[in-house]
Protein backbone atom coordinates (compact mmCIF):
# COMPACT_ATOMS: atom_id res chain seq x y z
CA UNK A 1 0.00 0.00 0.00
CA UNK A 2 1.06 3.55 -0.76
CA UNK A 3 -0.24 7.23 -0.07
CA UNK A 4 1.04 8.96 -3.44
CA UNK A 5 -2.27 8.71 -5.53
CA UNK A 6 -4.24 12.08 -5.36
CA UNK A 7 -6.84 9.49 -3.43
CA UNK A 8 -4.76 9.09 -0.46
CA UNK A 9 -5.86 5.67 -0.05
CA UNK A 10 -3.28 4.66 3.25
CA UNK A 11 -4.85 8.26 4.78
CA UNK A 12 -8.16 7.40 3.79
CA UNK A 13 -8.10 4.35 5.02
CA UNK A 14 -6.66 4.79 8.54
CA UNK A 15 -9.55 7.71 8.80
CA UNK A 16 -12.17 5.59 7.66
CA UNK A 17 -10.57 2.72 10.25
CA UNK A 18 -10.30 4.95 13.51
CA UNK A 19 -14.48 5.97 12.86
CA UNK A 20 -15.28 2.49 12.21
CA UNK A 21 -13.56 1.88 15.99
CA UNK A 22 -15.50 4.72 17.09
CA UNK A 23 -18.73 3.22 15.76
CA UNK A 24 -18.63 0.05 17.41
CA UNK A 25 -17.51 1.32 20.48
CA UNK A 26 -20.64 3.29 20.72
CA UNK A 27 -22.25 0.00 19.78
CA UNK A 28 -21.31 -1.96 22.52
CA UNK A 29 -22.07 0.64 25.32
CA UNK A 30 -25.17 -0.46 26.31
CA UNK A 31 -24.21 -4.17 27.02
CA UNK A 32 -21.21 -2.87 29.43
CA UNK A 33 -23.95 -1.57 31.83
CA UNK A 34 -26.66 -4.03 30.95
CA UNK A 35 -26.98 -4.39 35.11
CA UNK A 36 -27.32 -0.60 36.34
CA UNK A 37 -29.71 -0.20 33.63
CA UNK A 38 -31.60 -3.05 34.83
CA UNK A 39 -31.47 -1.93 38.44
CA UNK A 40 -32.44 1.71 37.65
CA UNK A 41 -34.92 1.12 35.53
CA UNK A 42 -36.65 -2.12 37.19
CA UNK A 43 -36.31 -3.74 33.88
CA UNK A 44 -36.58 -7.88 33.35
CA UNK A 45 -34.16 -9.75 30.93
CA UNK A 46 -37.03 -9.91 28.16
CA UNK A 47 -36.53 -6.13 28.34
CA UNK A 48 -33.15 -5.82 27.95
CA UNK A 49 -33.09 -7.69 25.25
CA UNK A 50 -35.73 -5.15 23.19
CA UNK A 51 -33.51 -2.49 24.15
CA UNK A 52 -30.05 -4.16 23.51
CA UNK A 53 -32.10 -5.50 19.67
CA UNK A 54 -33.24 -1.57 19.47
CA UNK A 55 -29.96 -0.54 17.86
CA UNK A 56 -30.71 -3.42 15.22
CA UNK A 57 -33.96 -1.76 14.09
CA UNK A 58 -32.52 1.77 12.86
CA UNK A 59 -29.76 -0.29 11.04
CA UNK A 60 -30.78 -2.97 9.22
CA UNK A 61 -34.09 -1.09 8.19
CA UNK A 62 -32.09 2.03 6.72
CA UNK A 63 -29.38 -0.12 5.35
CA UNK A 64 -30.86 -0.34 1.76
CA UNK A 65 -31.69 3.25 1.64
CA UNK A 66 -27.62 4.21 2.01
CA UNK A 67 -26.80 0.95 -0.10
CA UNK A 68 -29.17 2.54 -3.10
CA UNK A 69 -27.64 6.19 -2.76
CA UNK A 70 -24.05 4.81 -2.10
CA UNK A 71 -23.90 3.75 -5.37
CA UNK A 72 -25.51 7.04 -6.90
CA UNK A 73 -24.61 10.09 -5.38
CA UNK A 74 -21.62 11.67 -3.31
CA UNK A 75 -20.64 9.34 -0.39
CA UNK A 76 -18.33 11.56 1.89
CA UNK A 77 -21.89 13.53 2.85
CA UNK A 78 -23.80 9.99 3.30
CA UNK A 79 -21.15 9.09 6.03
CA UNK A 80 -20.82 12.70 8.03
CA UNK A 81 -24.31 13.27 8.19
CA UNK A 82 -23.84 9.13 9.75
CA UNK A 83 -21.40 9.66 12.53
CA UNK A 84 -23.57 13.30 13.15
CA UNK A 85 -26.76 11.44 13.53
CA UNK A 86 -25.42 8.50 15.57
CA UNK A 87 -23.40 10.57 17.67
CA UNK A 88 -26.80 12.45 18.66
CA UNK A 89 -28.21 9.05 19.58
CA UNK A 90 -25.66 8.02 22.17
CA UNK A 91 -25.24 11.67 23.93
CA UNK A 92 -29.06 11.50 24.17
CA UNK A 93 -29.23 7.68 25.54
CA UNK A 94 -27.05 9.15 28.46
CA UNK A 95 -30.11 11.79 29.21
CA UNK A 96 -33.02 9.72 29.55
CA UNK A 97 -34.95 7.56 32.09
CA UNK A 98 -37.96 6.07 29.99
CA UNK A 99 -37.74 2.47 28.09
CA UNK A 100 -39.45 4.42 25.00
CA UNK A 101 -37.26 6.99 24.79
CA UNK A 102 -33.82 4.67 25.42
CA UNK A 103 -35.05 2.22 22.62
CA UNK A 104 -35.90 5.43 20.09
CA UNK A 105 -32.57 6.92 21.07
CA UNK A 106 -30.65 3.84 20.29
CA UNK A 107 -32.83 3.16 16.95
CA UNK A 108 -31.58 6.71 16.30
CA UNK A 109 -27.43 5.29 16.95
CA UNK A 110 -28.33 2.61 14.36
CA UNK A 111 -29.28 4.60 11.81
CA UNK A 112 -26.56 6.68 11.50
CA UNK A 113 -24.46 3.87 11.56
CA UNK A 114 -26.12 2.07 8.96
CA UNK A 115 -24.99 4.98 6.30
CA UNK A 116 -21.18 4.56 7.74
CA UNK A 117 -21.16 0.67 7.34
CA UNK A 118 -22.83 0.26 4.53
CA UNK A 119 -20.41 2.84 2.56
CA UNK A 120 -17.20 2.77 3.40
CA UNK A 121 -16.19 -0.72 2.54
CA UNK A 122 -16.72 0.35 -0.60
CA UNK A 123 -14.77 3.33 -0.16
CA UNK A 124 -11.94 1.45 0.53
CA UNK A 125 -12.47 -1.44 -2.37
CA UNK A 126 -12.34 1.35 -5.27
CA UNK A 127 -8.50 2.60 -3.12
CA UNK A 128 -7.50 -1.25 -3.88
CA UNK A 129 -7.26 -3.64 -6.02
CA UNK A 130 -6.49 -7.37 -6.08
CA UNK A 131 -4.68 -8.77 -2.65
CA UNK A 132 -4.49 -5.68 -1.29
CA UNK A 133 -8.09 -4.93 -1.11
CA UNK A 134 -8.52 -8.12 1.30
CA UNK A 135 -5.90 -6.78 3.33
CA UNK A 136 -7.13 -3.19 3.43
CA UNK A 137 -10.52 -4.59 4.24
CA UNK A 138 -9.06 -6.88 7.55
CA UNK A 139 -7.45 -3.53 8.86
CA UNK A 140 -10.89 -1.49 8.60
CA UNK A 141 -12.72 -4.42 10.23
CA UNK A 142 -10.00 -4.32 12.90
CA UNK A 143 -11.96 -1.50 14.58
CA UNK A 144 -14.72 -4.20 15.27
CA UNK A 145 -12.30 -5.98 18.07
CA UNK A 146 -10.97 -2.37 19.59
CA UNK A 147 -13.65 -0.53 19.08
CA UNK A 148 -16.16 -3.38 21.29
CA UNK A 149 -13.25 -4.23 23.15
CA UNK A 150 -12.81 -0.39 24.63
CA UNK A 151 -16.83 0.03 24.47
CA UNK A 152 -16.60 -2.55 27.17
CA UNK A 153 -14.11 -1.49 29.41
CA UNK A 154 -14.44 2.40 28.79
CA UNK A 155 -18.43 1.48 29.33
CA UNK A 156 -17.85 -0.72 32.66
CA UNK A 157 -15.16 1.36 34.24
CA UNK A 158 -17.17 4.69 33.64
CA UNK A 159 -20.68 2.93 35.04
CA UNK A 160 -18.85 1.73 38.16
CA UNK A 161 -17.00 5.15 39.18
CA UNK A 162 -19.53 7.98 37.75
CA UNK A 163 -22.61 5.99 36.58
CA UNK A 164 -23.69 4.13 33.66
CA UNK A 165 -25.11 7.43 32.05
CA UNK A 166 -21.55 8.89 31.66
CA UNK A 167 -20.53 6.05 29.75
CA UNK A 168 -22.44 7.41 27.08
CA UNK A 169 -21.75 11.24 27.69
CA UNK A 170 -18.18 10.61 27.28
CA UNK A 171 -18.52 8.71 24.09
CA UNK A 172 -21.11 11.37 22.02
CA UNK A 173 -19.08 13.59 21.99
CA UNK A 174 -16.15 13.17 20.00
CA UNK A 175 -18.01 11.75 17.36
CA UNK A 176 -19.70 15.17 16.71
CA UNK A 177 -16.31 16.51 16.15
CA UNK A 178 -14.56 14.16 13.87
CA UNK A 179 -17.56 14.23 11.72
CA UNK A 180 -16.17 16.73 9.76
CA UNK A 181 -12.51 14.71 9.46
CA UNK A 182 -14.53 13.19 6.56
CA UNK A 183 -14.57 16.28 4.61
CA UNK A 184 -10.32 16.09 4.40
CA UNK A 185 -10.78 13.11 2.07
CA UNK A 186 -10.83 13.31 -1.42
CA UNK A 187 -13.68 10.93 -2.47
CA UNK A 188 -12.44 8.10 -5.40
CA UNK A 189 -14.03 7.04 -8.14
CA UNK A 190 -16.06 4.26 -8.32
CA UNK A 191 -14.82 1.52 -10.40
CA UNK A 192 -16.17 1.49 -13.88
CA UNK A 193 -18.75 -1.19 -15.18
CA UNK A 194 -19.06 -1.20 -18.73
CA UNK A 195 -21.65 -3.72 -19.35
CA UNK A 196 -24.73 -2.94 -21.00
CA UNK A 197 -26.31 -4.30 -17.41
CA UNK A 198 -24.70 -2.33 -15.52
CA UNK A 199 -26.86 0.86 -17.28
CA UNK A 200 -29.87 -1.49 -16.93
CA UNK A 201 -29.34 -1.65 -13.38
CA UNK A 202 -29.47 2.18 -12.61
CA UNK A 203 -32.15 2.54 -14.10
CA UNK A 204 -34.08 -0.01 -12.46
CA UNK A 205 -33.48 1.54 -9.16
CA UNK A 206 -34.56 -0.54 -6.23
CA UNK A 207 -35.46 -3.95 -8.40
CA UNK A 208 -31.82 -3.90 -9.00
CA UNK A 209 -31.51 -5.14 -5.57
CA UNK A 210 -32.96 -8.26 -6.49
CA UNK A 211 -30.35 -9.47 -9.14
CA UNK A 212 -27.70 -9.86 -5.93
CA UNK A 213 -29.75 -13.37 -5.39
CA UNK A 214 -28.50 -14.13 -9.05
CA UNK A 215 -25.11 -15.00 -7.84
CA UNK A 216 -24.82 -18.56 -5.56
CA UNK A 217 -21.74 -17.62 -4.04
CA UNK A 218 -23.17 -14.57 -2.72
CA UNK A 219 -26.11 -15.91 -1.26
CA UNK A 220 -23.82 -18.79 0.64
CA UNK A 221 -21.76 -16.21 2.24
CA UNK A 222 -24.33 -14.01 3.41
CA UNK A 223 -26.34 -17.02 4.43
CA UNK A 224 -23.68 -18.39 7.07
CA UNK A 225 -23.14 -14.83 7.78
CA UNK A 226 -26.40 -14.70 9.08
CA UNK A 227 -25.93 -17.96 11.74
CA UNK A 228 -22.76 -15.99 12.51
CA UNK A 229 -24.10 -12.68 13.29
CA UNK A 230 -26.55 -14.12 15.21
CA UNK A 231 -23.80 -16.08 17.73
CA UNK A 232 -21.91 -12.89 17.82
CA UNK A 233 -25.02 -10.31 18.83
CA UNK A 234 -25.82 -13.09 21.82
CA UNK A 235 -21.95 -13.21 22.82
CA UNK A 236 -21.40 -9.43 22.37
CA UNK A 237 -24.26 -8.12 24.00
CA UNK A 238 -24.84 -11.23 27.07
CA UNK A 239 -21.17 -12.34 27.87
CA UNK A 240 -20.37 -9.76 30.44
CA UNK A 241 -23.55 -10.59 32.35
CA UNK A 242 -23.32 -14.31 31.86
CA UNK A 243 -19.35 -13.89 33.31
CA UNK A 244 -21.40 -11.96 36.19
CA UNK A 245 -24.06 -14.25 37.22
CA UNK A 246 -22.45 -17.53 36.22
CA UNK A 247 -18.91 -17.18 37.47
CA UNK A 248 -19.56 -14.72 40.21
CA UNK A 249 -16.93 -11.46 38.79
CA UNK A 250 -17.99 -8.26 39.34
CA UNK A 251 -19.35 -5.90 36.63
CA UNK A 252 -16.20 -4.03 36.13
CA UNK A 253 -13.94 -7.50 36.65
CA UNK A 254 -16.18 -8.96 34.02
CA UNK A 255 -16.26 -5.99 31.37
CA UNK A 256 -12.62 -5.57 31.64
CA UNK A 257 -11.80 -9.20 30.79
CA UNK A 258 -14.68 -9.85 27.94
CA UNK A 259 -12.95 -6.16 26.73
CA UNK A 260 -9.27 -6.94 26.84
CA UNK A 261 -10.33 -10.91 25.59
CA UNK A 262 -11.71 -9.01 22.70
CA UNK A 263 -8.78 -6.60 21.39
CA UNK A 264 -6.48 -8.78 21.63
CA UNK A 265 -8.18 -12.22 20.06
CA UNK A 266 -9.92 -9.80 17.73
CA UNK A 267 -6.88 -8.06 16.63
CA UNK A 268 -4.82 -11.41 16.41
CA UNK A 269 -7.69 -12.95 14.62
CA UNK A 270 -9.12 -10.78 12.13
CA UNK A 271 -5.31 -9.36 11.21
CA UNK A 272 -3.92 -12.71 11.26
CA UNK A 273 -7.23 -14.15 8.89
CA UNK A 274 -7.21 -11.66 6.57
CA UNK A 275 -3.09 -12.27 6.29
CA UNK A 276 -3.45 -16.11 5.91
CA UNK A 277 -6.92 -16.19 3.87
CA UNK A 278 -5.02 -13.84 1.29
CA UNK A 279 -2.06 -16.34 0.66
CA UNK A 280 -4.77 -19.36 0.73
CA UNK A 281 -6.78 -17.66 -2.04
CA UNK A 282 -2.92 -17.27 -4.17
CA UNK A 283 -3.43 -21.30 -3.96
CA UNK A 284 -7.17 -21.60 -4.36
CA UNK A 285 -9.83 -19.87 -5.41
CA UNK A 286 -11.85 -21.15 -2.49
CA UNK A 287 -9.35 -19.49 0.01
CA UNK A 288 -11.69 -16.77 1.61
CA UNK A 289 -14.49 -19.57 1.97
CA UNK A 290 -12.11 -22.36 3.29
CA UNK A 291 -10.79 -19.78 6.19
CA UNK A 292 -14.12 -19.03 6.51
CA UNK A 293 -15.74 -22.70 7.28
CA UNK A 294 -12.63 -23.58 9.38
CA UNK A 295 -12.96 -20.76 11.76
CA UNK A 296 -16.60 -21.13 12.41
CA UNK A 297 -16.11 -25.08 12.46
CA UNK A 298 -13.49 -24.73 15.66
CA UNK A 299 -15.56 -21.90 17.25
CA UNK A 300 -18.76 -24.39 17.75
CA UNK A 301 -16.82 -26.83 20.52
CA UNK A 302 -14.76 -23.88 21.78
CA UNK A 303 -18.44 -21.89 22.27
CA UNK A 304 -20.00 -24.77 23.96
CA UNK A 305 -17.19 -25.49 26.37
CA UNK A 306 -17.45 -21.77 27.22
CA UNK A 307 -20.46 -21.56 28.24
CA UNK A 308 -20.86 -24.96 30.15
CA UNK A 309 -17.10 -25.63 31.71
CA UNK A 310 -18.02 -25.12 35.80
CA UNK A 311 -14.21 -24.26 36.38
CA UNK A 312 -13.94 -20.49 35.70
CA UNK A 313 -11.04 -19.85 34.69
CA UNK A 314 -11.37 -22.12 32.06
CA UNK A 315 -14.76 -21.19 30.59
CA UNK A 316 -12.78 -17.89 30.34
CA UNK A 317 -10.14 -19.38 28.34
CA UNK A 318 -12.67 -21.04 26.35
CA UNK A 319 -14.95 -17.80 25.60
CA UNK A 320 -11.45 -16.06 24.69
CA UNK A 321 -10.69 -18.56 22.02
CA UNK A 322 -14.12 -18.78 20.83
CA UNK A 323 -13.73 -14.94 19.61
CA UNK A 324 -10.67 -15.57 18.62
CA UNK A 325 -12.30 -18.18 15.72
CA UNK A 326 -15.26 -15.74 15.66
CA UNK A 327 -13.26 -12.84 14.50
CA UNK A 328 -11.12 -15.09 12.24
CA UNK A 329 -12.77 -14.81 8.93
CA UNK A 330 -14.11 -11.40 9.36
CA UNK A 331 -12.36 -9.65 6.08
CA UNK A 332 -12.14 -12.74 3.58
CA UNK A 333 -16.23 -12.63 4.48
CA UNK A 334 -16.52 -8.83 3.96
CA UNK A 335 -14.15 -8.74 0.49
CA UNK A 336 -16.22 -11.78 -0.83
CA UNK A 337 -19.77 -9.89 -0.20
CA UNK A 338 -18.19 -6.88 -2.35
CA UNK A 339 -16.14 -9.54 -4.88
CA UNK A 340 -19.05 -11.81 -5.79
CA UNK A 341 -20.83 -9.06 -7.53
CA UNK A 342 -20.29 -6.51 -10.03
CA UNK A 343 -18.67 -3.03 -9.23
CA UNK A 344 -21.66 -0.79 -9.33
CA UNK A 345 -23.54 -3.05 -7.14
CA UNK A 346 -21.33 -2.91 -4.38
CA UNK A 347 -22.71 -0.56 -2.33
CA UNK A 348 -26.09 -2.39 -2.79
CA UNK A 349 -24.46 -6.03 -1.84
CA UNK A 350 -22.88 -4.58 1.43
CA UNK A 351 -26.59 -3.09 2.73
CA UNK A 352 -28.49 -6.64 1.76
CA UNK A 353 -25.94 -7.78 3.89
CA UNK A 354 -26.22 -5.73 6.76
CA UNK A 355 -30.35 -6.02 6.35
CA UNK A 356 -30.29 -9.87 6.14
CA UNK A 357 -27.47 -10.48 8.94
CA UNK A 358 -29.47 -8.16 11.28
CA UNK A 359 -32.83 -8.86 9.83
CA UNK A 360 -32.58 -12.42 10.40
CA UNK A 361 -29.41 -12.65 12.98
CA UNK A 362 -28.17 -10.37 15.71
CA UNK A 363 -31.84 -8.10 15.82
CA UNK A 364 -33.36 -11.66 17.18
CA UNK A 365 -30.54 -12.74 19.11
CA UNK A 366 -29.98 -10.73 22.06
CA UNK A 367 -34.18 -11.13 22.65
CA UNK A 368 -33.81 -14.56 22.07
CA UNK A 369 -31.18 -15.22 24.97
CA UNK A 370 -32.97 -13.01 27.45
CA UNK A 371 -36.66 -14.90 26.54
CA UNK A 372 -35.42 -18.18 26.83
CA UNK A 373 -33.28 -17.07 30.08
CA UNK A 374 -36.70 -15.45 31.85
CA UNK A 375 -38.33 -18.48 30.76
CA UNK A 376 -35.98 -21.23 31.63
CA UNK A 377 -34.96 -19.39 34.71
CA UNK A 378 -31.21 -19.94 33.60
CA UNK A 379 -28.93 -17.60 31.38
CA UNK A 380 -26.42 -20.47 31.03
CA UNK A 381 -28.80 -22.78 29.38
CA UNK A 382 -30.34 -19.57 27.07
CA UNK A 383 -26.68 -18.71 25.96
CA UNK A 384 -26.81 -22.46 24.42
CA UNK A 385 -28.71 -21.46 21.17
CA UNK A 386 -24.97 -19.51 20.28
CA UNK A 387 -22.84 -22.77 19.47
CA UNK A 388 -25.83 -24.16 17.35
CA UNK A 389 -25.63 -20.74 15.29
CA UNK A 390 -22.51 -21.18 14.33
CA UNK A 391 -22.51 -24.74 13.36
CA UNK A 392 -25.32 -23.19 10.74
CA UNK A 393 -22.31 -20.76 9.78
CA UNK A 394 -20.50 -23.29 8.96
CA UNK A 395 -22.90 -26.14 6.65
CA UNK A 396 -23.36 -22.70 4.41
CA UNK A 397 -19.47 -22.27 4.18
CA UNK A 398 -18.43 -25.17 3.42
CA UNK A 399 -21.44 -25.42 0.66
CA UNK A 400 -19.47 -22.00 -0.24
CA UNK A 401 -16.39 -23.71 -0.62
CA UNK A 402 -17.43 -27.15 -2.97
CA UNK A 403 -19.23 -24.37 -5.47
CA UNK A 404 -16.10 -22.82 -5.61
CA UNK A 405 -13.84 -25.66 -6.22
CA UNK A 406 -16.24 -27.15 -8.93
CA UNK A 407 -15.89 -23.80 -11.00
CA UNK A 408 -19.11 -22.16 -8.89
CA UNK A 409 -18.06 -18.38 -10.25
CA UNK A 410 -19.54 -15.17 -9.03
CA UNK A 411 -22.23 -12.66 -11.42
CA UNK A 412 -20.53 -10.77 -13.30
Amino acid sequence: MNDRNPYRPVTSLLILTGLNLLDYLDRQLLASVLTPVKEELQLSDGELGVLLSAFMWGYFLTSPIFGYLGDRVPRRWLIAAGVFVWSIGTLMTGHVSALAALIFFRVLVGLGEASFGTISPGWIADLFSGPRRNTAISIFYLAIPVGSALGYIVGSALAARYGWRAAFLWAGYPGLLLAFVLFWLKEPPREKSESAEAVGDQREGWRSYLKLFRSRAYVLVVAGYIAQTFAMGGFAQWAPTFLYRVHGMNLEQAGRFFGLSLVLTGLAATLGGGLVATAWRRRSEAGYASMMALSSSLAVPVAFTAFLWPDPAIARMALAAAMFFLFLPTGPINTLILETVPAHLRARAMAGSIFLIHALGDLWSPWLVGHFSDRWGSLQSAVLILPGALALAAGCWFSLVLFQRRGGAAMR
